[in-house]
């Protein structure tokens, strides 16, 4: 097993069960060689291209022997315990015995691989054991692929390929999740509802459970020093070599002094520090006489209130949301921390499918104004074009944005991204570090000052904006707009961006239209928009939350991903055909939750 280096418990494995024609004497011999070689097969494409949060390839499990009733069946499932798998994957080039051989196991993530082949049809197998699992209530995604292949072939189509890795990210993401922690500190932000923490849809539907703390914690924890002293000061000297201080808008009667904003860096880095313990714990606090508070809430996400309790009398929680959110700090890279402003629990949940897909930091912003192009041109009498013609939204926030988000990244052929932790360079920590400033926090918003992370997104990444809603009677939902980071002018973008607060960080996305429902024209993807907040991934992965959400039973009430990369268990079919949006709601409220 791979112990999780962070989290509690060990990282997830998939498990792979090539399934088989269980006649013996001639029939099962025959297909034994060429049936493990499938499933090889399969092993070696999720391991080349799946990747954990710690950048180590996803670990693979093949069952002991193919399996051609329900005792191997079984068996394969008492491997599968002991080996800490989370997903399954069953593989056939031939027809098997449906119910026999099926994964029963209601909490894993499920699907099968039927070769489409004409001497041992595994096509047929699939379509039998895709209605048992039907019948059973036991959603499975069914893979079958296009073109007919020759008896023995362990070539993957490249559509096969597609549709295993969407599946296996998806079921990884899920199991990822399962029995980790959100850990809100604090209680609700100035009414905001997603910070209003439903403890029944994390428990339901992720497999979670909640823990929560008073911010009283961070002011005893300040006082009695609960935190690391020595990484305390490679912080703090990290922070005064490389984090710019910029301009302060406060005017000079309610502008912090020069004492507290020194005293404003020292409590920010030390609210970091001390998030970062709570969410998963610390040994060096156990030397120090605190054995409780060195274990951690085995956190996987958080959420800190700050308004306006804490921030109206102390530094605001800004950079510390930014800098655990970012994939370095002060030791260098490291995957991120994913803490969500205002306690929003639903963003932060958005957050986490988009990096439990992608390995990737997640943007969290506001979904704050839509310009118009007719807007923009009677403000500023500059005519957008390209990408950006048709309008664009300002993506903004109290600077607690990921710095991953300023675009310092860059391929190998100089493009923008955002990458993994694993392949950042110090370039890359370079350039996000001299793309951004810190600006002393608008005392009008937050009276106990702090800092506020200040840039400006370059284009033109492709991106991809989610957000998790609840509604009353109907439960959760997703939204998701696919589309691109845009550069505007510089004079136009201040003009714009002076309208609102300019210390805080911006991004200007456009959504891709499809001229239909809520993608009619950028206006109404932010007339749609369900909440205040959204997450942005890097990356079009709106395909990769689709699939995730079926298999969380989470309807999805807007997207613009094509229609052909829509891949969600073959039970939603039953549901209809004709209109997929509606058979999504139909059958997420059929099946219901995966865990209740």
């Amino acid at each position: 097993m791979t112990k999780d280096p962070r989290f509690i418990g060990e990282l997830p494995k998939i498990g792979i069960r090539p399934t088989i024609d269980g006649r013996r004497k001639g029939v099962r011999e025959s297909l034994e060689e060429t049936t493990m070689n499938l499933a090889k097969s399969v092993s070696d494409l999720l391991q080349a291209n799946i990747f954990y949060y710690t950048g180590k390839p996803v670990d693979v499990v093949i069952a002991d022997t193919c399996i051609g009733g329900v005792a191997e069946s079984a068996k394969a499932a008492e491997k599968f315990k002991q080996e800490g798998v989370g997903v399954s994957i069953t593989v056939t080039p031939c027809w098997c015995y449906g119910a026999e051989t099926m994964d029963m196991d209601p909490h894993t993530p499920k699907a099968v691989w039927g070769f489409n082949g004409t001497e041992r049809p595994g096509a047929v197998y699939l379509a039998a054991v895709l209605a048992a699992y039907n019948q059973k209530g036991l959603p499975a995604f069914g893979i079958y692929g296009k073109d007919v292949q020759d008896a023995g072939d362990t070539e993957i189509p490249a559509d096969v390929q597609e549709k295993l890795l969407r599946f296996a990210k998806a079921g990884l993401s899920v199991a990822m999740m399962r029995n980790k922690s959100y850990l809100a500190m604090g209680s609700v932000s100035m009414g905001i509802a997603g910070s209003n923490v439903q403890d029944e849809f994390f428990q339901d539907y992720l497999g979670m459970r909640n823990e929560y703390i008073d911010m009283t914690e961070f002011i005893r924890r300040m006082e009695e020093e609960i935190y690391d002293e020595d990484e305390f000061e490679i912080a703090l000297a990290w922070v005064k070599e490389n984090c710019t201080q910029g301009m302060d808008n406060n005017p000079d009667e309610k502008a912090r002094t020069a004492e507290q904003l020194e005293e404003d860096w020292k409590t920010s880095i030390k609210m970091a520090l001390i998030t970062k313990d709570l969410m998963i714990g610390n040994e060096k606090l156990a030397a120090k006489g605190f054995e409780e508070e060195a274990l951690g809430r085995n956190a996987i996400i958080s959420g800190f209130q700050g308004q306006r309790q804490w921030t109206d009398y102390m530094p605001n929680g800004d950079f510390m949301e930014a800098i655990l959110n970012t994939s370095f700090d002060w030791n260098g890279k490291r995957a991120p921390f994913l803490v969500a402003t205002e306690n929003d629990s639903l963003n932060a949940v958005s957050m986490l499918f988009g990096y439990l897909l992608t390995n990737r930091a997640q943007l969290f912003a506001d979904v704050r104004t839509y310009w118009s192009p007719d807007a923009v041109n009677r403000v500023t009498g500059h005519e957008l074009t390209g990408k950006a013609e048709k309008g664009i939204i300002h993506l903004l926030n109290s600077g607690a944005a990921t710095l991953d988000g300023t675009g310092g990244h860059k391929d190998d052929n100089g493009n923008t991204v955002i990458k993994p932790f694993y392949e950042v360079t110090d370039k890359d920590i370079e350039r996000s570090l001299s793309a951004t400033s810190w600006r002393p926090a608008n005392t009008e918003y937050f009276r106990g000052g702090g800092y506020s992370s200040n840039f400006l997104t370059e284009g033109e990444m492709p991106v991809t904006i989610s957000r998790i809603n609840i509604v009353k009677g109907l439960g959760p939902v997703l939204q998701i707009a696919e589309g691109y980071t845009v550069d505007i002018p510089k004079e136009v973008h201040q003009q714009l961006d002076a309208r609102t607060d300019s210390t805080w960080p911006t991004t200007w996305f456009v959504p891709n239209l499809t001229g239909k429902g809520a993608f009619t024209d950028v206006y109404s993807v932010m007339n749609n928009w369900g909440a205040n907040h959204c997450s942005m991934s890097y990356g079009h992965i709106g395909a990769d939350l689709i699939s995730l959400a079926s298999l969380l039973r989470i309807p999805v009430n807007m997207h613009n991903v094509s229609e052909e990369k829509v891949f969600r268990p073959d039970a939603w079919s039953m549901f209809g055909t004709q209109d997929k949006e509606a058979a999504d709601y139909r059958a997420c409220q059929n099946f219901g939750p995966i865990y209740k």
